[in-house]
């Protein structure tokens, strides 16, 4: 199979589909691969690594949409991307479908097929190409928090830690999934006055007996969350319910009871957001703020620290790469169930309910897809 890797073109991503030493394993499996010129200078690989585990090198985007039969990428494909899918083709990268009618509209049109990252089922239920992602971002909202918490960023000017004599900023994480136990960690390295909250049992209590009394944990209610917010330094919206628009947790009302200058990251942005006034930012501009309370919202937040994001997640992609390569995406879906629940678009139908339901698509089963 050929299998093409264009630039990432979103706003300051970094990551690449492929890494030199992934591109170097599909050849090894026979597979031929198709690299634009300079797609991997954010992680520090530059052409040169790929032609060495045996790529080709395109002049630009055109040429690998145009000759690849399997696209990877990492980020979802911008209007340009789109245009140029074909039939036929099979596109392998994070999609975020639930809040982006355009782009569905987009693949739709294109008549190709594409498996997203993010719906893609472990034995176990997990996600296991989204978490790795997951736990990046987790870690990172506390990095921006706390940088957005600072006087000359709009914040209140708190320090998460304190010092002696001066209480810890509050931290509040909304979820207690993998995004909300890394950023729990984070903020309890630091020394923040830590609560999490989660509408799972057992969920708080593996947080629990994890962080001891390091962290606080809440039953998830609209009347706890009210009252936490309302004394938060710092706000982590980290819910998700796969392959659907996030819920709203925190409405425009409720940052009237906030403390002027409390931030609010938003980790659920790509699937729309877990606050009202969400809206999806870029590492150009990264916050903005509504009623006083600074928001940050940037939509590719690994994207920032593109090396160790792009070795994870090719840590947890390339398998199934191979698989598809090596067998087709039919027959890798047919062997594979939870490879087969990554199946969101093909041939112009929704083949994800979670997707279907949000945007009001009929919905066509992946079996269906595979029968034909």
């Amino acid at each position: 199979m050929k299998i093409g890797v264009p630039k990432e073109i979103k706003n300051h991503e970094y990551r690449v589909g492929l890494t030199p030493e992934s591109t170097a394993e599909l050849v090894a499996h026979g597979h031929s691969v198709l690299v634009e010129t300079g797609a991997g200078l954010g992680i520090g690989a530059h052409d040169e690594a790929y032609r060495a585990a045996g790529a080709r090198i395109a002049p630009g985007a055109a040429e690998v949409f145009g000759e690849a039969a399997m696209i990877v990428k990492v980020k979802e494909p911008q209007a340009a991307e789109c245009a140029m899918l074909r039939k036929g083709q099979l596109l392998y990268t994070y999609l975020h479908l639930a809040p982006d009618p355009d782009q569905t509209r987009a693949l739709l049109a294109s008549g190709a097929t594409a498996i997203a990252y993010e719906t893609v089922t472990s034995p176990s239920g997990g996600l296991p190409l989204l978490k790795p992602m997951s736990q990046v971002a987790g870690r990172m909202s506390i990095q921006a928090g706390a940088t957005a918490l600072e006087k000359a960023h709009g914040g209140r000017g708190v320090l998460l830690g304190g010092v002696p004599g001066v209480a810890p900023g509050r931290v509040v994480v909304l979820g207690g999934g993998v995004v909300g136990f890394n950023a729990a960690q984070m903020a309890v390295g630091l020394g923040a006055d830590v609560t999490i909250l989660d509408r799972s049992p057992e969920v708080l209590e593996r947080l629990a007996t994890h962080f001891e009394s390091r962290a606080k944990t809440a039953y998830s209610t609209r009347t706890r969350v009210a009252e936490l917010i309302a004394e938060a330094d710092l706000v982590i919206g980290a819910v998700l319910i796969p392959g659907a628009a996030a819920p709203k947790l925190v409405t425009r009302a409720d940052l009237a009871t906030m403390k002027q200058g409390a931030v609010l990251v938003d980790v659920a942005i790509d699937q729309g957001g877990c606050f009202e006034t969400a809206r999806a930012t870029t590492h150009a501009e990264p916050t903005y703020e509504v009623d006083g309370i600074v928001h940050y919202c940037v939509a590719n937040m690994p994207g920032a620290v593109a090396r160790t994001s792009t070795y994870a997640l090719n840590n947890v992609t390339l398998p199934h790469a191979l698989r598809m390569a090596d067998l087709g995406w039919q027959e890798a879906l047919r062997r594979d169930k939870h490879l087969r629940n990554g199946l969101n678009v093909w041939n112009g139908q929704i083949t994800c309910e979670a997707v279907a339901d949000a945007l009001g698509y009929d919905l066509h089963s992946a079996e269906d897809a595979l029968a034909a």
